[in-house]
């Protein structure tokens, strides 16, 4: 019994089995808050684990490399440095906090569940994925740029046919494609920073992309989509927007029927 207890807290065995979890699949550094966050079944016993197994021990390095290629196998969890590339939607809708103080709860309720109803099907038809949900506003993860534009558009127009107590909201939309880290069943890293700028940048109820989004839409799909591509440029008077690189270009989407008919500095691609 001694011997087993002396291997188990051994540091040179704790060192190699977790360099040993770096080849495993999924998130190598699987069992700190970040990696657990959630509520899923590999994180509840990840957790659990954190609680209850002695650390720097052999037994909780095993434990956790078991439940690491667990969440991997059920969570299809990304390791690193191998990011795949995918393409981030944020939404919110435009003066939320402002209308709700007037509304009242009931309303504010109303209306966040009839713009859930609206909004999710057609992000999750399209095959992409909600992320996380915050408030009157979510995140959702697609593979491919020009569908998740294609679902976005639609998702904006269902929310302009909805009436609450005679308040019709606004949504904007951000979308920015990169190689976000997949942690659980979150995402970080400073592609989703950009995309929740990219959002911000929507300020009248539009939709945003960013220039590597756009670069990702083929020509002839412009098309098939209804829109044109605008550059944004920066306000004269505006300050630099923070977490954002000085030559990060953004796009606002126009649909046909929102562009005058020859608008000057329009493009129809990257």
């Amino acid at each position: 019994m001694g011997w087993l207890m002396g291997v188990n807290h051994h540091d040179g065995v704790v060192a190699f089995l977790r360099r040993a979890r770096r080849a495993l699949p999924g998130d190598p550094d699987f069992g700190d808050p970040l990696s657990v966050s959630g509520v899923g079944g590999p994180s509840a016993a990840a957790r659990a684990a954190d609680r209850y197994l002695e650390r720097n021990a052999v037994t909780r390095e095993v434990s956790l490399g078991a439940l690491q290629v667990w969440q991997a196998l059920t969570e299809r969890v990304s390791g690193r440095p191998a990011n795949a590339e995918v393409t981030l939607v944020f939404t919110d809708l435009v003066g939320f906090s402002t209308w709700s103080l007037g509304a009242g709860d009931d309303a504010t309720l109303r209306l966040l569940r009839r713009v859930a109803q609206v909004v999710e099907p057609p992000l999750l038809e399209a095959g992409g994925h909600i992320v996380k949900r915050m408030g009157d506003g979510l995140m959702a993860v697609f593979t491919d740029a020009t569908t998740a534009v294609r679902a976005a558009i639609e998702a904006r127009d269902a929310v302009k046919s909805l009436d609450v107590d005679g308040y019709t909201p606004r949504m904007r939309v951000g979308i920015h494609t990169g190689r976000p880290q997949r942690i659980g069943s979150d995402w970080l890293g400073i592609d989703v920073n950009l995309a929740a700028r990219v959002m911000e940048r929507a300020t009248r109820g539009e939709l945003v992309v960013s220039g590597a989004t756009l670069e990702r839409i083929p020509d002839d799909e412009f098309q098939t989509l209804g829109v044109t591509a605008k550059k944004l440029r920066r306000p004269v008077f505006a300050g630099k927007q923070d977490g954002v690189p000085g030559d990060f270009a953004m796009y606002r989407l126009r649909t046909h029927r929102q562009s005058p008919g020859a608008e000057e500095g329009v493009v129809a691609g990257g």
